[in-house]
């Protein structure tokens, strides 16, 4: 019993030395100011708790798959370069034929091609198709440099699937489109870039002669929405290029396709777009995403910096919270909600059926969705361009074109538009700029 206690008053005692020591060394030795972790930049600690907003995810890598369809299409498409070195869709009352060579060249179906040719890579000092791509432009001078000055198009031809089915203007509107993406590249070159400006302002002053007091085209064809649609787009991108746009033209040019959807009912005015929901609903989107980019990061910012709760929704009221007029906030809450309906229903699997089958009208449609996404820099675009880029290796001719099978079926303008999605990738910085 007496060794029992002895043994347990002695490991007492090494243990009261030992802790004794452990404490002086402590005391001892320097202690190091605790720091509060910082998590770093991008981390998704940072992005859940609301400290910085995710960022757009523009990272995408192209499928080989879908390369080596872009491939085959441009080359497919550089054989049907006219000798004039423009390209034709050819007219509506000839829809079957299908000989690129058969047909005239026109501004609509020529700007087309070039913009594919420039989203694929190729530039006038660089690239597999530069030559062709200089072609393509001078023939685009050309054509608007020589037009009558009270006209409201750059071409004398009439009757073009392109115009009949679209527009009567869509030419100069295209076209209008392609040197805003033109003067991208042209820096090497002064005179040239002062020429395509000027070619440029040209374009801008017809379109917007042409605009009718609710802000659409004049000379709608069976789809007049795309061709009002692609007009608010090319007076988007000419105002970012510093043309001479009308700030109230293209306002109004915007709320006419916004008009098109009403998001708190979900119904689609087709009037303009031959009874075809996508039609109306891509544009709507495409002319709302540039507004509906700058509630989503001016509500983001508020809700960092406290001014907002992290769940307070982006409406009329919380816009006025953080700053914005009643009428502006009235606008962009509207645009908003056009935006974040029309996209999922321009991606339904029945809207995007179209009228039935594939046209250049549905493939216009699905370019105008995937652009209004980048632009408005919604991550959900690489689940588009996944599904859209399925959709149209499937039905790529075996010759490497694509055509329509109703409506316009050139397979000059299918294959360039059908170039511009698969493609889309290649524009990401550009596009986002467009939303700035």
């Amino acid at each position: 019993m007496k060794n029992w206690k002895y043994s347990i008053l002695t490991f007492i005692a090494v243990t009261a030395i030992l802790m004794f020591g452990f404490t002086v060394t402590r005391l001892n030795t320097p202690v190091k100011k605790a720091h509060a972790f910082v998590p770093p930049k991008g981390c998704v600690f940072r992005t859940v708790m609301g400290e910085e907003s995710s960022m757009f995810n523009a990272v995408h890598k192209t499928p080989e798959k879908v390369l080596l369809a872009v491939d085959r299409g441009l080359a497919w498409m550089i054989k049907a370069q006219n000798e004039k070195g423009g390209w034709g869709a050819g007219s509506h009352s000839r829809q079957d034929v299908f000989d690129p060579h058969a047909v005239p060249a026109d501004p609509a179906t020529t700007a087309m091609v070039a913009m594919a040719l420039l989203r694929s890579g190729s530039t006038l000092t660089n690239g597999p198709y530069a030559n062709n791509l200089q072609k393509g432009l001078e023939f685009l001078m050309n054509a608007t440099e020589n037009s009558d000055v009270n006209s409201y198009n750059i071409t004398d031809l009439t009757g073009t699937q392109i115009q009949t089915k679209l527009g009567q203007n869509i030419d100069v509107i295209l076209t209008a489109q392609f040197f805003s993406n033109m003067l991208d590249y042209v820096n090497h070159d002064g005179i040239l870039k002062k020429r395509i400006q000027k070619n440029l302002n040209t374009c801008v002053s017809k379109i917007q002669r042409a605009q009718d007091a609710n802000g659409n085209m004049a000379g709608a064809g069976w789809a007049g929405v795309l061709q009002s649609s692609f007009a608010t787009n090319a007076l988007e991108s000419a105002q970012a290029k510093g043309a001479a746009v009308d700030d109230k033209a293209l306002e109004k040019s915007r709320e006419a396709q916004k008009n098109n959807f009403d998001a708190k009912t979900g119904e689609v005015n087709t009037e303009m777009g031959a009874g075809v929901m996508l039609y109306a609903v891509s544009g709507s989107a495409r002319a709302s995403a540039k507004e509906a980019r700058r509630v989503e990061e001016e509500i983001e910012k508020a809700k960092r910096g406290g001014s907002l709760t992290h769940d307070a929704p982006a409406t009329a009221e919380n816009l006025q919270k953080i700053g914005f007029d009643k009428t502006d906030a009235m606008k962009y809450a509207t645009a908003y909600e056009v935006y974040q309906s029309a996209k999922v229903q321009a991606q339904r699997d029945d809207v995007m059926d179209g009228f039935g089958s594939n046209g250049g009208e549905e493939f216009l449609s699905y370019l105008q969705t995937g652009e209004s996404m980048v632009i408005g820099k919604d991550n959900g675009w690489q689940q588009w361009y996944n599904n859209i880029s399925g959709r149209m290796l499937k039905i790529q001719n075996n010759d490497g074109s694509w055509n329509g099978h109703h409506c316009i079926t050139s397979p000059v303008f299918c294959t360039a538009t059908s170039l511009l999605i698969l493609s889309i990738n290649n524009d990401i910085e550009k596009l986002t700029k467009i939303g700035d």
